[in-house]
């Protein structure tokens, strides 16, 4: 790490006034404090992160320092490699910041094949940890069993079920879906006898007793009452009232409390059922005027609870634990056991090609099995069901989905409002920006409403990958629409200055800046490069750029070297630049 980035990542700590998820420090002076191990144990858990020893938090993060930084930085990496298992690598350094010097390790993130890491002296159940927020948590025995599950490809949903035939099947079912994987995958199955196609597609398995009985993903897929083995494999639902404020009222718990049993398609059937009998209408204005629509779109409600059905934690530790859907007047949220697996994490959850499968003979199973009344089939196993949820929401005006991944579940939550309403679509109008996508305008109505966003967030929140992110993002800086702090991973976005004010389209004057007098005035009859217009006018880099490029394509400035990403570009003023109306003085 260079100085420069320490130094903007202590800037940005004593902006926010507390750690973040990826950054702890430590006041620690003379020896390393025991909470090293649980932070070591808990970044490589996590996603990584970056561990200062030398500030002290309860004084606005002022540089105490250490009295022999040598030392611990020894101390430390023999930490990582001696106490840690995995051993951890990670980078260390000393560094000299305002009088006084610091320990700065960067630790790795380990790859979900070597989790958990943790610190041998407490053992792997006690000495195992994970980040949430800006603190480090114990992993509970459940979720470090979660966790080495993780190292290779997990195997439940193929386990036979003792005691269990083909006459526990659905047989409409069960017909159907041979029928179908003989016409969808004839090379695997169509010249298969019928017992053949059953035990090739894990229908049937062989028990260590050396019976055959029915797999797990097949009883739970097909069967005519899966919770007469596994009562809990099934799906709650419940709608909660708004709050009232009086804990006393009898009989309002629940509008409505749904017990959701049978195989995974009935159980998806039933559940969008469910949520659509509990939903009321709202109107969307839009091109071709009013429009009454449901308050969660369809395909984010079925991809929510799909996802839920086929990727849920299978292990014995979880089975007694189910389902949930919860709805409030605010939000649905949909729960199921057992975090992310393999690749995937929140931050690559959207991007296209980033697939990873839990249950990987069920969800071969459920491609061919339809939803009762339906021709689509429960899955694609195509990776694309969290983008097609996003794109839903967006296409319906509605705030993006929010993901909670705990390790031992994972949350998908739906705020249940109109994020691009008539009144946000004037106000975004009235800012005089053409070709914002639509990513763009989520994002800025988001930022007007008192978020601040990082490339992670607005990856979930417009489901592109983090190349389109980042793109998108410093196009609304070049449009002075967005301000940023830090670089990097550091980077933080709000509103600009000139926005703040304007956080409703009460006035129809558009906010649109022109910089082109500014930057030929700066000009004049010299020839600049892109960071001397920067420091002269005051303006960002990529605002300069942006307004360069639209200057060039009008004429008014000429590009003096090949490239304008060459580091000796420079820029002049042309004869039609200079019959351009002045700047108006500050």
């Amino acid at each position: 790490m260079q100085d420069e980035e320490l130094a903007e990542i202590i800037r940005n700590l004593r902006t926010l006034g507390g750690d973040v998820s990826d950054v702890e420090v430590k006041k620690s002076q003379r020896e390393l404090p025991k909470t090293v191990r649980e932070t070591l144990s808990a970044f490589a858990n996590t996603g990584g992160g970056v561990l200062i020893l030398g500030l002290d938090e309860t004084r606005g993060f002022a540089a105490t320092g250490l009295h022999d930084a040598l030392k611990l930085s020894n101390d430390l990496a023999s930490l990582c490699s001696t106490d840690m298992e995995p051993a951890l690598r990670p980078l260390i350094h000393v560094h000299d910041f305002e009088g006084v010097k610091l320990v700065v390790a960067e630790i790795p993130e380990l790859d979900p094949a070597q989790r958990p890491c943790f610190y041998r002296g407490a053992g792997m159940t006690k000495g195992s940890f994970v980040r949430v927020g800006d603190g480090d948590r114990r992993l509970s025995s459940y979720e470090v069993q979660i966790m080495l599950s993780s190292r290779g490809q997990p195997r439940e949903d193929e386990q036979s079920v003792p005691g269990t035939g083909l006459d526990l099947l659905d047989p409409v079912m069960l017909e159907a879906f041979v029928a179908r994987v003989r016409t969808s995958r004839p090379y695997a199955f169509k010249d298969l006898d019928r017992d053949a196609l059953l035990r090739r597609a894990r229908i049937l398995v062989t028990g260590p007793d050396g019976a055959d009985s029915l797999s797990l993903a097949a009883l739970i897929a097909l069967g005519s009452y899966p919770q007469e083995h596994f009562p809990q494999l099934m799906i709650s639902f419940v709608h909660y009232p708004p709050p009232t404020g009086d804990a006393s009222e009898a009989g309002t718990r629940f509008l409505d409390n749904v017990t959701i049993e049978g195989p995974i398609p009935v159980m998806v059937r039933d559940a969008l059922a469910a949520v659509r009998r509990n939903m009321s209408r709202r109107a969307v204005i839009g091109g071709a005027g009013r429009q009454d629509v449901w308050e969660y779109p369809e395909t984010a409600l079925r991809e929510a609870v799909v996802n839920a059905l086929v990727h849920r934690d299978l292990s014995s530790a979880a089975r007694g634990t189910q389902i949930q859907i919860e709805m409030y007047p605010d939000k649905l949220t949909v729960r199921s056991p057992g975090g992310l697996f393999g690749p995937v994490t929140i931050d690559n959850l959207a991007d296209e090609g980033i697939s990873s499968t839990r249950n990987a003979t069920l969800m071969r199973i459920l491609e061919d099995v339809p939803i009762p009344g339906e021709t689509r089939t429960v899955c694609e196993n195509r990776g694309s069901g969290i983008r097609a949820m996003v794109a839903a929401l967006r296409a319906a005006g509605m705030s993006p989905p929010q993901f909670d991944d705990r390790v031992s579940s994972f949350t998908v939550t739906i705020p249940n409002h109109a994020l691009l309403s008539e009144k946000t679509v004037r106000w975004i109008e009235s800012l005089g920006e053409r070709g914002l996508t639509d990513s763009q305008c989520i994002a800025l109505v988001m930022l007007r409403d008192g978020e601040i966003l990082d490339n992670r967030s607005y990856r979930s929140t417009a489901g592109v990958d983090s190349r389109v992110a980042t793109a998108e993002l410093q196009d609304l800086v070049a449009r002075e629409l967005v301000l940023q702090t830090g670089t990097r991973r550091w980077a933080r976005y709000e509103l600009s200055q000139r926005l703040r004010g304007r956080t409703s389209a009460g006035t129809s004057a558009s906010t649109r800046a022109d910089r082109r007098p500014q930057l030929l005035d700066a000009l004049g009859d010299e020839t600049l490069s892109r960071a001397e217009l920067a420091r002269r006018t005051g303006l960002t880099d990529q605002t300069v750029r942006r307004w360069l490029s639209i200057m060039r394509e009008e004429g008014t400035v000429e590009l003096v070297g090949s490239s304008p990403r060459s580091s000796t570009a420079r820029y002049r003023q042309t004869r039609q630049g200079s019959l351009f109306p002045p700047a108006d003085p500050q």
